[in-house]
């Protein structure tokens, strides 16, 4: 079977970024610098939301199912730095080729790892295969490769589902709580900048990988939904990420678990 990997970022404000750019009184502390960049950004735009090259990476969490088993994984800082965060990541698909599977990845995630993956020189030559690399499969991603917006090793769930429109988008939150998921637990992306602020990094890095958890059992329905996965399959599958998650040693998980009843 191809690998899945879900995938899923958190960021904060660039700000030593946004200092070089603006020409910032060194004065300023990051909490001035950044508040600085949203007050600006809702003159100009009517909300907090910074561009994504000024989005810098701080956990980009992945659950993975291979022919093994069923995992889940961070890649963060601080024990990490975001230049080799991101390089792991794309070291990954270098290796394996799996199927990505984002919500809303083609809308912010990937953008921002293509911005910041270039600024601290990354190397991702799988990824940006288009059927013109050196491996012996590379033909094959002319016709299906992670770039393209209408081909499936990257799948973006939130949009295909949505028909590529806008408009029709739903959160994930939602939709994972109305499949009977645990949706988000104790955070949401609004709150990851002051919880950096307050030195909570690990808790952005749980909140993180439960959100790939909702991402991937969002994608097994959807698996059911378009054939490839008749009920029994299904449902094994879903047993399988209770099983990985109950071996997990860690109190988020013990709070997603409790959160997900059986059945």
């Amino acid at each position: 079977m191809m690998p899945v990997l879900v995938f899923d970022i958190e960021t904060i404000p660039d700000v030593a970024g946004i200092r070089a750019l603006e020409d910032l009184p060194a004065s300023l502390s990051d909490y001035e610098v950044a508040e600085w960049a949203f007050q600006q950004r809702r003159a100009s735009h009517g909300n907090d939301f910074l561009p994504h090259h000024l989005q810098r990476v701080v956990t980009i969490s992945c659950a993975l199912r291979d022919a093994q088993q069923f995992r889940v994984f961070s890649l963060s800082e601080p024990a990490t730095g975001e230049g080799e965060i991101i390089q792991r990541f794309f070291d990954g698909i270098e290796r394996y080729s799996p199927q990505i599977v984002s919500w809303n990845g083609g809308g912010f995630d990937l953008p921002v790892l293509h911005y910041r993956g270039m600024v601290h020189g990354v190397s991702a030559a799988r990824y940006w295969d288009q059927g013109d690399g050196d491996y012996h499969d590379s033909r094959d991603f002319k016709w299906n490769n992670y770039i393209g917006r209408y081909h499936s090793r990257h799948l973006d769930l939130m949009d295909l589902l949505a028909m590529y429109q806008p408009r029709a988008n739903a959160p994930l939150d939602d939709l994972a709580k109305l499949m009977g998921y645990p949706g988000k637990l104790g955070m949401d992306g609004a709150a990851v900048w002051q919880a950096w602020l307050d030195g909570k990094a690990a808790e952005i890095r749980d909140y993180c990988e439960t959100d790939v958890v909702n991402t991937y059992l969002v994608y097994l329905r959807f698996e059911r939904m378009r054939g490839h996965l008749d009920a029994k399959a299904w449902a094994d599958e879903v047993q399988v990420v209770r099983d990985a998650l109950a071996r997990l040693d860690a109190p988020h998980w013990t709070q997603f678990l409790e959160a997900w009843p059986a059945g």
